[in-house]
């Protein structure tokens, strides 16, 4: 475990330090969630060994979110008096932590089987403005993974930016579908008990929050630093699922979810920083599966050429992204 405690909460102490004193502390930060990440990615190392809980490193990577966000309001709303140059750095390197690491977390803790666990990660991708993840993500995502009917599987050729429209309106909506027809089969009749009603509220009181620290520049600086954040979520599921794409069985009815309709990164470092997210394959055929116990078999898993912050970085690149992958899915598509 010590491992990922090292990858994840690293950048978060920097972070922490850029916010309060300038200085070196903002390019430190961002270099250890960026160029640190890369080099350690390219150490062979042994893999951490394998875990049935990280729910304590959750719960402190957690707290470090809650403190974190509301400072990085309060720097960039020009409280701490840094200049313009350490507001950029704390900016990308803020945005690259919600976005890889506390993304990464609360999508571990809305998994828990505790009802507490998982009200923190709902409570974490609120603050990012971001709550109805959490339907799209267990009601729509983890059923139709790698069909069209889920909006966050990317389809073969189609780049980024047009995915990233698609799925931004996508998964609001179809998140707001899967609840409501939850709701109408328990026959649950009060509007206010709704999920992406205390989405809303909960966007809300992290937006009124910001005010109070920064008034219209807090506000700015949330609303900057969540669409960084969301894009380094819809970045993620893209990397992770572009291309790939369950087959029609015999009998009409859909294939199950298995380990090809995934892709992976092996990177150790960057894995451990994002608590395994990018051992994708085992996570979706087992969802209840702690981080730490996450596996990967490249015989039978889809394997990215790089790691994922990497092969994100490539797909803002569409015509470069589709020169690399778009042979890979062909040959997971139809094997020989």
């Amino acid at each position: 475990m010590i491992w990922y405690a090292i990858a994840s909460l690293t950048p978060a102490v920097l972070l922490a330090l850029a916010c309060l004193f300038g200085g070196a502390w903002p390019l430190a930060a961002l270099l250890s969630i960026t160029v640190l990440v890369f080099f350690l990615d390219r150490i062979e190392r042994l893999i951490p060994p394998r875990d049935d809980t990280g729910r304590g490193l959750s719960l402190i990577l957690a707290a470090s979110h809650f403190a974190l966000l509301p400072l990085a309001v309060w720097a960039l709303a020009g409280n701490s008096g840094s200049n313009f140059a350490d507001n950029v750095l704390i900016y990308l390197g803020a945005g690259l932590f919600f976005g890889q690491i506390s993304n990464s977390n609360a999508h571990e803790l809305i998994h828990a089987s505790s009802r507490w666990p998982r009200r923190i990660g709902t409570a974490i991708y609120c603050s990012l403005l971001h709550g109805h993840h959490v339907s799209a993500h267990l009601r729509v995502h983890h059923i139709h993974a790698a069909t069209d009917a889920d909006p966050n599987s990317a389809r073969l050729g189609e780049g980024f930016y047009a995915y990233a429209l698609r799925a931004v309106r996508g998964e609001f909506m179809a998140g707001l579908r899967a609840d409501t027809q939850q709701r109408a089969r328990a026959a649950e009749q009060s509007v206010l008990t709704h999920p992406y009603v205390g989405y809303l509220a909960g966007a809300a009181v992290s937006l009124g929050c910001a005010a109070l620290i920064g008034g219209a520049y807090g506000v700015f600086s949330l609303l900057a630093l969540a669409f960084y954040a969301q894009m380094q979520l819809l970045l993620s599921d893209y990397v992770q699922h572009y291309g790939l794409r369950r087959h029609i069985r015999e009998d009409g009815r859909m294939e199950p979810v298995g380990p090809q309709h995934s892709w992976n990164a092996p990177a150790w470092y960057s894995s451990a920083m994002m608590l395994n997210a990018p051992r994708h394959s085992d996570h979706h055929m087992r969802p209840a599966r702690a981080f730490p116990a996450l596996e990967i078999t490249a015989d039978t898993m889809p394997i990215l050429p790089r790691s994922l912050p990497v092969m994100a970085a490539l797909a803002l690149v569409p015509p470069i992204w589709r020169r690399v992958m778009d042979r890979r899915v062909a040959r997971w598509q139809n094997p020989a």
